[in-house]
């Protein structure tokens, strides 16, 4: 988002901190409402040009999306889209992002309330794995035929008991609402919001070998120190690593491993 845009998300989350919400109840009811409104905004395309107007007087916006609202969801959830509708944004896209974002906040907050940040992000990076290696997976959960329960029932065969109800529930919104994007792209996303949240940084880690829990703590507390936020590490063993590890952050790659060396002293050699 950019300009007014980004003004108005800014003011939106602002909003949602001063909820003070602390129950993972609530924050998993507002979530659910909020994406509830995502899926209204995707199909009707002239509510969603309408609510996003700016030559629309911002008291008309509200008074619409409080009619449409009221009393189908929580007064904390009504409130959100109102104050969303009355905001400025630069494109209708970028109302429903902020929607979005707030929804997917919201189930942050409900895994940070039952102390389970880590597992949320955990379970969304290993679902990214499970989804980019099955082609026959990533095409069923991203078809257009497939009706929305059996994704659904999919993901729970899949899933259930294996992460956390939260976990699955934010899973479960993406594959529902994919708006245009890959599914890991929407994975990403989220993991992305789960971290800022804690302000820490998210490293995919490659070895050949799993590390220990005393390794993972020195190599997390090495690059905290480096990059100023606590790191949370995504471990993938990967067999062409043939020695050392590889640690990418964001588009920044530190990469130790042998099999990189060896290919570095080949190109050197073929020169």
């Amino acid at each position: 988002m950019r300009g007014a845009s980004r003004a108005s998300f800014a003011e939106l989350t602002e909003r949602l901190e001063a909820e003070g919400i602390t129950s993972a109840t609530v924050a998993t009811r507002l979530g659910d409402e909020l994406f509830a409104v995502v899926g209204l905004l995707d199909t009707e395309h002239g509510l969603r040009r309408a609510l996003s107007d700016p030559a629309k007087p911002a008291a008309e916006k509200a008074a619409v999306t409080g009619s449409l609202l009221h009393g189908k969801v929580t007064q904390r959830a009504e409130s959100l889209v109102v104050a969303a509708a009355e905001a400025r944004w630069a494109t209708p896209g970028d109302m429903i992002d902020a929607v979005e974002q707030l929804a997917i906040e919201a189930l942050v907050l409900a895994a940070e309330a039952q102390d389970g940040l880590d597992d949320l992000e955990d379970g969304l990076f290993r679902f990214g794995r499970m989804v980019a290696s099955q082609p026959d997976l990533r095409a069923a959960l991203a078809s257009t035929w497939l009706p929305a329960e059996r994704k659904q029932g999919l993901l729970r065969a899949l899933l259930e008991g294996k992460v956390t109800a939260v976990t699955l529930r934010l899973i479960s919104a993406m594959v529902a609402h994919p708006r245009g994007r890959s599914l890991q792209a929407a994975l990403d996303i989220c993991a992305g919001i789960a971290a800022r949240r804690r302000e820490q940084l998210i490293a995919v880690v490659r070895t050949a070998a799993e590390l220990s829990a005393a390794q993972r703590r020195r190599l997390a507390g090495a690059l905290a120190a480096s990059y100023g936020h606590p790191v949370h590490l995504n471990v993938l063993i990967d067999p062409s690593v043939v020695g050392g590890i590889s640690v990418q952050i964001g588009d920044e790659l530190i990469d130790g491993t042998a099999a990189t060396r060896l290919a570095t002293v080949r190109r050197k050699l073929a020169g």
